[in-house]
């Protein structure tokens, strides 16, 4: 062979390119499916007249309203809340339980101050939310300051912009500190605590160990577990927290197992973690953003037995769409759908899944001696972090503040991971090898006058430089900026205007009839496009009334 002739390598077959069609075709029928339905629904005569049942509670409102501002002040600490809906009447009854709840969210409730601004003041706040909203849309076109730099930005900007304004005659003082509602910031602050300690309190602990039970040979299997215990996950501790734990984990298992495409893993964690997170008032800020705005009180069992039916049906289906729109990933071998329900149902496997589940198992036989040691058994470390989490989770179940016990889980977990490291971890060695592996005995120094120097004492590694740098302070920034942000903008009034333009004859009877599917329509496209913590705060300020039913719609 000429040696100067050099044989060139294969090249890798090319990638195949995902068709517009089944990249956007799933979400493009479902949108033109709830139009179709809401056309049909509406037909051409519009929303329908309000029923006598919303004249009625519009009536009351107004009439409760009016009689609440008329009531003389009675002296009542509200620090600890507003008390039980059920007052007797030497208490006051429903009018003086509404004064409460009126005062004790006095700092929420939205005030219309678009009447001060004037018309230079009004359009350029609103421009100034839009530009930031196209940053925080597009956070790399410009400048790679990432989304909470950008909303922090955008919220100081706001509150400079406001101060001028006010000085020069063309906008309303902008009491910023009320606009950032610390419910969603406590709540978040102390679920990724209490997350972030489970996951890394002990290694082979309860974190571990759910990780492991995600593994199996068969990929429509594992997609399943995913399913369900991010459901599971999103609705106890957040979504945000799930996704930011697992998703690391799915990726590892995509990798084990040879995956070629992990795209359906990840959206089952995705999809589901998003779903599951509506079961309870704590599964994602947006919940929890609609309870402490709401005007009626809504606990967390009466939060998730609302949610139960809708959400369960909602898991359901996407996970039927997920195993039909991925069956050539999730079902390899199969021939079709009939043949996909056989493999789930009657327990069939394909040559192919059979092939899969031979080499997990071989694999399994040759590393089981390495990690047997590391997954035996619980350790007293781990039915701690096993007991404190089903207590915590009992307290939310309970009624007590999510926040606050949400936070001391965080800081029990705290504690005891320090006291574990502290007393029974072992001390991280910092001997070095020579080239034949043989340990180098400790460097000695000395003084100028010939004597060695003693090393001193190593100093303990504390918590704020490991664990406590994992909580994604920068979520809360956001969080911060944004509420900075649409806080503004919501005193301009042009949210309210454009969300009782676009619901038209339904703003009035938003949970009412066919106006329901109206209003989750429009909700659902927003909270896509301006995302949906932002969504949730500006119907806060447009229907600062709404009923607890129409929160949950929310």
């Amino acid at each position: 062979m000429d040696p100067l002739i050099v044989e060139s390598a294969p090249r890798p077959a090319p990638k195949k390119k995902v068709s517009s069609l089944r990249k956007w075709g799933p979400a493009m029928i479902a949108i033109a499916l709830v139009i179709a339905i809401n056309a049909a629904m509406f037909g051409t005569s519009g929303a329908p007249a309000l029923s006598d049942r919303s004249k009625r509670r519009m009536q009351l409102t107004k009439d409760r309203i009016a009689e609440v501002e008329a009531m003389e002040s009675i002296k009542y600490d509200i620090s600890g809340g507003f008390g039980s809906r059920n007052l007797s009447e030497d208490e006051g009854g429903v009018m003086e339980y509404t004064r409460r709840r009126h005062r004790y969210l006095g700092e929420y409730t939205h005030v219309d101050k678009s009447g001060d601004f004037s018309t230079m003041g009004k359009w350029t706040t609103s421009l100034i939310y839009f530009g930031f909203w196209v940053f925080l849309m597009f956070p790399n076109w410009f400048w790679p300051i990432g989304r909470p730099g950008i909303a922090l930005g955008g919220g100081l900007t706001m509150v400079v912009w406001r101060y001028l304004l006010r000085i020069t005659g063309n906008g309303p003082y902008f009491n910023a500190e009320r606009v950032i509602i610390m419910e969603p910031l406590f709540l978040l602050f102390g679920l990724m605590l209490t997350t972030i300690y489970i996951e890394k309190m002990e290694v082979g602990g309860l974190f571990d160990k759910l990780r492991e039970s995600l593994d199996d040979p068969v990929n429509w299997k594992r997609s399943a577990k995913i399913m369900v215990m991010s459901t599971i996950g999103s609705a106890a501790v957040m979504n945000d927290s799930v996704v930011l734990i697992f998703s690391g984990v799915v990726v590892d298992l995509c990798v084990r197992h040879k995956v070629a495409n992990s795209l359906p893993y990840l959206l089952s964690l995705a999809t589901t973690a998003n779903i599951g997170s509506a079961y309870t008032m704590t599964g994602n800020p947006q919940n929890i953003l609609i309870v402490s705005l709401a005007y009626d009180d809504i606990s967390w069992t009466e939060f998730f037995l609302n949610m139960l039916m809708p959400v369960t049906a909602a898991s359901l289906i996407n996970g039927a769409i997920m195993f039909i729109y991925y069956g050539a990933e999730l079902f390899p071998g199969s021939s079709g759908f009939l043949e996909n329900l056989g493999i789930i149902f009657a327990g069939n496997r394909t040559p192919e899944m059979l092939a899969q589940e031979h080499a997990y198992y071989a694999r399994q036989a040759a590393t089981k001696p390495e990690i047997e040691d590391v997954n035996h058994g619980w350790s007293i470390w781990s039915k701690i972090q096993l007991f404190i989490t089903m207590i915590f989770l009992g307290f939310f179940a309970a009624g007590f503040d999510v926040c606050v016990v949400s936070i001391c889980a965080g800081c029990i977990l705290m504690t005891i991971a320090s006291y574990k490291r502290q007393h029974y971890d072992p001390r991280p060695e910092h001997v070095q090898y020579d080239e034949d592996g043989n340990p180098l005995p400790p460097k000695k120094t000395y003084d100028m006058d010939g004597n060695e120097i003693e090393p001193e004492e190593e100093e303990l590694v504390t918590e704020s430089e490991t664990t406590l740098t994992e909580v994604d302070y920068g979520l809360l920034m956001l969080f911060i900026g944004q509420f900075l942000l649409i806080g503004s903008f919501d005193d301009t009034g042009v949210p309210q205007a454009f969300f009782n333009f676009t619901m038209g004859g339904c703003a009035d009877q938003m949970a009412e009839g066919y106006c329901v599917y109206w209003f989750v329509m429009i909700v659902t496209i927003l909270s896509n496009v301006a995302s949906n913590v932002p969504v949730c705060q500006m119907l806060a300020a447009t229907f600062p009334f709404a009923s607890p039913y129409e929160g949950l719609q929310v």
